[in-house]
């Protein structure tokens, strides 16, 4: 599932919609969520360098971590970084995202260029020292934009690395506001970040939740009780710690809500999903069924009790033929016209009958009929 959402941001918008946005959300039992966002990054960033993504540039808002640390992540993954600089960069609000450490030396709220003081091959970085201006970030963002991909109809991608981050210092009306304005603008092709869900009111989570078009949810790992029975308590610690449930929600063009599940792993190499088995799935499915107090389906025996009951409004005949009154005549001379007697002349039935005449032949046959003649009553 972890390859259908870079699949989705790799291939960004189509021409009118908005840009596919994925929210990444963790808790502290499961703190795996920038493993996750690591691995994503990655991948597209093999997409960029191999032109087979939409976007042909990535900006990376470093909120939680240092622009050093994105530098060694993508040497340590076999990254070629020396011409990073034409299709990534990393905007630092990281470092001083308040402008507090040299605001005496240097005009708060400026964008400058920062250079590795090791004077190794680096990533592209520039500062920005007022992160509560929401705005200007925009701004910021959609310049570094053009200047990865220039003023053409190319696209770019944007990583926020930290959206808890990003509400410390904004409102989540200026953050949504952010989003909104991202996912409309026609030089971005994706937008994928990170949020620590347990850090903030379900209120904020759901309005983040309803301005992604994917929603993946870092769940903690728990194994069926026969597993933890034979399972020794260092085995419990590892499973716990190093494995998870990544559980994804997402839109359809078609509006539909497509709802996947699958396992992980963290290890030294980093992180490593694996399909989720079928039960899982089927659990999923079930949970999507609305809870009612009934079955939504029949069993073999249920239908053939069925198809053996008899309706109150149909004729049972009993064995003897259905006679049905079709206005002209009574029951009683239709019987004696079939059934003449010997002698020419009608009983007496001892039983009174009513007896009706038609106005005119040119009447409907049907007009004067009982409409409840098919009644069993």
């Amino acid at each position: 599932m972890a390859d259908s959402i870079c699949r989705t941001l790799r291939d960004g918008a189509l021409e009118g919609e908005l840009a596919p946005t994925l929210t990444i959300k963790d808790s502290l039992a499961s703190p795996f969520a920038f493993h996750v966002f690591s691995h994503i990054l990655l991948q597209l960033s093999s997409h960029v360098m191999a032109q087979k993504s939409q976007s042909q540039g990535i900006v990376i808002v470093a909120l939680s971590q240092s622009p050093s640390s994105y530098t060694a992540l993508l040497k340590r993954n076999g990254v070629d970084v020396t011409s990073s600089s034409k299709w990534i960069h990393v905007l630092d609000c990281y470092t001083d995202p308040l402008g507090w450490k040299d605001k005496t030396r240097k005009p708060v709220n400026v964008v400058t260029n920062v250079t590795d003081p090791s004077h190794q091959i680096s990533l592209a970085t520039s500062s920005y020292k007022t992160v509560k201006d929401v705005d200007k970030l925009f701004s910021v963002i959609t310049e570094l934009g053009r200047g990865l991909v220039g003023e053409n109809k190319s696209r770019i991608c944007v990583a926020i690395d930290s959206l808890s981050e990003l509400l410390r210092h904004a409102s989540l009306q200026s953050v949504a506001g952010l989003l909104s304005n991202l996912r409309s603008h026609d030089q971005i092709s994706s937008i994928f970040g990170l949020l620590h869900s347990d850090l903030h009111e379900e209120r904020a989570v759901a309005v983040l939740e309803y301005m992604s078009s994917m929603v993946a949810s870092v769940d903690p790992y728990h194994p069926s009780a026969d597993v933890q029975k034979g399972c020794l308590e260092n085995s419990l610690y590892e499973q716990n710690f190093t494995k998870g449930k990544f559980n994804v929600r997402s839109k359809r063009r078609n509006g539909r809500v497509r709802v996947t599940c699958e396992e992980f792993k963290v290890g030294p190499g980093g992180i490593i999903f694996t399909s989720g088995s079928s039960v899982d799935g089927t659990a999923i499915a079930a949970g999507l069924l609305p809870k009612v107090q009934f079955n939504l389906q029949l069993s073999e025996k249920e239908r053939i009790d069925r198809s053996n009951v008899v309706l109150p409004f149909e004729h049972q005949g009993n064995g003897e033929p259905i006679q049905i009154y079709d206005g002209r005549r009574s029951l009683e001379e239709n019987s004696s016209e079939a059934n003449p007697t010997s002698s020419g002349k009608k009983e007496d039935s001892g039983m009174g009958e009513i007896i009706y005449f038609r106005d005119s032949d040119d009447e409907m046959p049907d007009s004067d009929e009982d409409p409840d003649d098919d009644l069993d009553i």
